[in-house]
């Protein structure tokens, strides 16, 4: 691109490759989640080798979802809006570029070592120390291009979902280096530096905060810019907005040691845990009604637009997700919970209901902007992918309650005489048609991933390097 177009476009290709990185990752990376689902159908499926025993992939199942697949939607779309609401492009094509490469580097060597073992086996964290060394250069890189775009920005205001994205991206940064604080030992082996129970409280200060800020926040940055922009009305309250985003903020921090009830942390800190996720309900609360709400007069658009369906029906799994955990903090229901696949049903009605599905429906929206086409290859494919989607998500969630309470249920279960009812084994047994199931879950969202991937395919396949340059031109003056 030349000097004179730079000076007066965004910079969409960084966009562009993000965008479609999302889609490859997502693929690959629940397409991974299937087969470690159908390992605890079939064990045998562990195919009796110790690279791709359960233990080794389910780690990087998580890193490939969350990272390579949320993480590259979150860089897609920061990038994307952050210029458009800012009307200037990003302030350096080169770090933008670093921030890519940087980032799948990252990924593509948590592929190769997560199966060999190396890991430092914190939940989130598994990566060792020279790989977080790189994960932390490029996400200073990420702080640079964002903070230095907002910086130089054309418009006086700062649009919400950019304080939504600037927040995530900080803490995410904070997170990472006091979790990762490592002493190593060799190249691939290292100690924390913590130890005991401290470790264990700053680790799920990372945890749940990885889910917070990582998970939370820079997906409603996607929301606030995605929705009102597919419904075509604006954002409901705009001073809900910042109550919500200074409530979420605050309170967020505070609330990992509901990870660690009923264990050595001390008893105030696993109070002040549960306290802190149960008024988080409000906050969380609030961003929800805000977005669904900016509906107001667009309803009937739902009947027509599989994008704003996705949109919405993230914002409803947003919903109950944010109610279900500040209940499992509950002291008295993480007794039953606790070790139990109900956690996991409650993670993944976060996972694919809401993350999944908001960047699943900004993709959808973004790829043809920066492409430079009208619309997605096929609507009816967004449509069916929709309901792949949302089937395979509840078939998942409803059948870990089932077995999460089964187990808790069993577990506590004892006889007369003090002895337990219910061996582990019997627990195990109880369990299997819920992993049928859920497999079964996994494979319709996989399935609806795979013809993401086709449509974008056509999508991208059928534009030209000239509609690419067009698309990215700068109107002047007109607000985005």
């Amino acid at each position: 691109m030349s000097t004179a177009i730079s000076q007066t476009a965004y910079n969409y290709k960084v966009v562009r490759q993000f965008a479609v990185m999302t889609v490859i990752w997502g693929v690959i990376g629940m397409g991974l989640g299937v087969f470690i689902a159908a390992q605890l159908v079939w064990p045998e499926l562990n195919l009796g080798m110790e690279w791709t025993s359960f233990g080794r992939l389910r780690p990087l199942h998580t890193n490939a979802v969350i990272f390579a697949f949320g993480g590259c939607a979150l860089f897609a779309t920061s990038y994307y809006v952050v210029q458009r609401t800012c009307q200037t492009r990003l302030i350096s094509d080169g770090l933008a570029a670093f921030t890519f490469w940087g980032w799948q580097a990252v990924i593509v060597l948590a592929v190769i070592t997560l199966p060999m073992g190396y890991t430092s086996s914190k939940e989130y964290a598994e990566l060792e120390w020279p790989i977080d060394i790189l994960l932390g250069v490029v996400w200073i890189a990420y702080v640079a291009v964002f903070f230095g775009t907002i910086v130089q920005r054309k418009t006086k205001h700062i649009y919400v979902g950019n304080w939504f994205y600037g927040a995530f991206i900080l803490v995410t940064l904070l997170l990472h280096v006091v979790n990762s604080a490592q002493v190593p030992v060799s190249f691939f082996k290292s100690y924390s530096m913590y130890a005991g129970a401290t470790d264990a409280m700053i680790q799920w200060w990372y945890g749940h905060n990885a889910v917070g800020f990582f998970l939370t926040t820079g997906f409603l940055g996607m929301m606030y810019y995605f929705v009102p922009k597919q419904a075509e009305r604006p954002i409901y309250s705009y001073r809900l907005s910042i109550v919500h985003f200074w409530a979420l903020i605050t309170l967020y921090i505070w609330a990992g040691p509901h990870h660690l009830h009923y264990t050595a942390l001390p008893d105030w800190a696993q109070s002040l845990g549960m306290a802190m996720s149960i008024i988080l309900l409000a906050p969380s609360w609030g961003g929800m009604i805000n977005g669904m709400m900016s509906l107001s007069g667009a309803w009937h658009k739902l009947r027509t637009d599989p994008i704003l369906r996705f949109l919405v029906v993230s914002l409803a799994f947003y919903g109950m997700s944010t109610f279900e955990g500040p209940m499992m903090a509950i002291k008295t229901v993480n007794a039953l919970s606790h070790y139990t696949d109900w956690t996991i049903g409650h993670v993944h009605a976060g996972a694919l209901g809401w993350v999944a599905m908001i960047s699943i429906g900004a993709l959808y929206h973004l790829i043809p902007k920066v492409f430079g086409r009208e619309q997605m290859h096929s609507i009816g494919l967004i449509n069916a992918h929709f309901w792949l989607a949302t089937i395979g998500t509840v078939l998942y969630i409803a059948s870990m309650w089932v077995n999460g309470i089964t187990q808790g249920l069993m577990w506590r279960a004892v006889n007369e005489d003090g002895t337990l009812t219910y061996s582990f084994v019997e627990a195990l047994e109880a369990s299997h048609p819920g992993y049928v199931v859920r497999m079964i879950g996994g494979a319709f969202f996989v399935t609806g991933m795979l013809l993401m991937a086709y449509n974008t395919y056509r999508t991208v396949r059928a534009a030209k390097a000239s509609e690419y340059e067009a698309a990215a031109q700068i109107p002047a003056g007109v607000a985005h």
